[in-house]
């Protein structure tokens, strides 16, 4: 008996259009698996059951009418906890946000159901997309289907985590500082974080608007390049979105990388990376060196200001962004307030957790009059010279790779007491979301300790193209099969 739950999304595709497979076969396959492996993973937080085989009923009367499919017919995903969906609710894993439901669907959903998705139900986060390890969700913790013992990455982690335990074909995450690729990286699989812009943010809740991004959390490049063809494009609901053409992704992956000069930035590969990590990076440039590919070193030399940029810029907007959740508006009102003032600092003390108000406090405190030049303002100067760094280095090569992560997947509370030694699991990723580039994290090898571990490759602005025809170039050559997670 096929097991569907193992097919990638480019297979499963391919075999309900042609009919070789129903999407209520599919799709029963998929809600199975949930219910088999989810008890021990705890990936989702919401499973639509009724409503994912009624959408797999309405694909498979399309078929069977002769009527034309989507590019993602019968195809399962799971979506992020802060992507709104009129189906279910949308809490940003956050006690605030209880029991909210959004009344329109992103922007990203709505070209899902368009291209015949079936859309499974949502997967766990860290609250409002801000941690690096999905162990401040309010609602449950995610384990790494690699090890039970280890988090998933964040603060996309019950994305990665879905993905990774076969509980989804594939899945959609946000990326603000790395929370696409940390997770894919921890998890063996393949996230993309798009161009800023590429892909419209409208229905993503926001964290910090200059550096959010939806992207893809897939088993492999192809179904990245698939899911890119689907949610890429200008939308009227997001001024910020690209008005560029249709790119079909998946007919550009062949051409390999002989034509390409990959660039590894001397500041990547510091001391402090760990020499298993270093020497899995080093050998997937080898790889693409044997494809024809030239391998030259760049610099970044203003990437070591990046956490610390960071760590300013992106609380400075979640303070602004999380100001509208006052239990007016929307989701939890505390119940015992005597007056408005009361209401306000009782909703928001127990609503968030205590990463989002660490946040927001130092968030408010760079935005305020007495230090917004010496903090706010410095930074977004030196953003505008990391930005420059990549302007630099593109100008010697096309693709710049480096490692995704200092270290495989740690264990769950290895990490969680000290905010700063957490906030360093994402010092190789965040520098692109300053700039806006797009970048890729896929795995390249196995530790001792048999956790994946993750390669970051980083583009032009708006060249996914490269990025994806790159990453397609390793996966086919590298001769790697991480296998499957140990779970279920």
């Amino acid at each position: 008996m096929t097991k569907w739950y193992e097919k990638t999304a480019f297979e499963i595709r391919e075999a309900v259009a042609s009919g070789a497979v129903s999407a209520v076969e599919v799709t029963r396959s998929y809600l199975s698996r949930i219910e088999a492996v989810d008890g021990q993973v705890g990936a989702y937080t919401q499973v639509w059951h009724d409503h994912a085989l009624a959408q797999a009923a309405a694909i498979d009367a399309k078929i069977a009418a002769g009527e034309p499919v989507g590019a993602m017919a019968g195809v399962p995903v799971s979506l992020k906890e802060l992507i709104c969906t009129t189906e279910g609710f949308t809490t940003c894993s956050s006690r605030i946000l209880q029991g909210f439901r959004s009344p329109y669907n992103a922007t990203v959903t709505e070209k899902l159901l368009a291209a015949d998705a079936v859309l499974l139900g949502k997967v766990n986060m860290d609250e409002f997309a801000m941690g690096s390890s999905t162990e401040n969700s309010a609602i449950q913790k995610t384990s790494n289907p690699w090890n039970l013992d280890c988090v998933p990455g964040g603060s996309s982690g019950g994305s990665a985590a879905s993905v990774a335990s076969d509980t989804c074909a594939m899945s959609f995450g946000s990326d603000t500082g790395g929370s696409i690729r940390q997770p894919a990286a921890f998890c063996g699989c393949v996230g993309l974080k798009p161009t800023y812009g590429r892909v419209s943010r409208y229905g993503l809740v926001a964290f910090a608007s200059s550096l959010d991004q939806i992207g893809p959390l897939t088993k492999d490049v192809t179904d990245t390049a698939l899911a890119m063809n689907v949610i890429c494009g200008k939308d009227p609901h997001d001024a910020t979105s690209a008005d560029l053409p249709a790119e079909d992704f998946v007919a550009g992956l062949k051409g390999g990388v002989k034509d390409l000069r990959i660039g590894l930035p001397k500041e990547f590969f510091i001391d402090a990376l760990g020499s298993e990590v270093r020497s899995l990076v080093e050998a997937s440039a080898a790889v693409l060196k044997a494809q024809g590919a030239e391998i030259v070193e760049v610099s970044l030399p203003h990437s070591e200001y990046a956490v610390t940029v960071y760590y300013i810029v992106a609380p400075a907007e979640a303070s602004a962004n999380l100001a509208r959740f006052d239990g007016v508006r929307y989701g939890f009102r505390h119940p015992a307030a005597n007056n408005v003032t009361e209401m306000y600092v009782k909703t928001k003390s127990e609503g968030f957790g205590p990463e989002v108000q660490r946040r927001i406090m130092l968030g408010t405190y760079v935005l305020s009059s007495g230090y917004y030049d010496a903090y706010y303002l410095k930074a977004q100067k030196v953003r505008r010279l990391i930005t420059q760094d990549f302007d630099e280095a593109f100008k010697q090569c096309d693709v710049i790779l480096t490692p995704t992560a200092p270290t495989p997947a740690f264990k769950r509370g290895e990490k969680s007491k000290d905010p700063l030694e957490m906030y360093l699991n994402d010092i190789f990723t965040i520098s692109t979301n300053l700039a806006g580039v797009p970048a890729l994290s896929m795995p390249c090898g196995l530790s001792a300790s048999g956790l994946p571990v993750g390669v970051q490759l980083i583009g032009k602005a708006f060249d996914e193209a490269t990025l994806l025809r790159t990453a397609y170039c390793y996966e086919q050559h590298s001769g790697l099969n991480l296998g499957k997670a140990a779970i279920g």
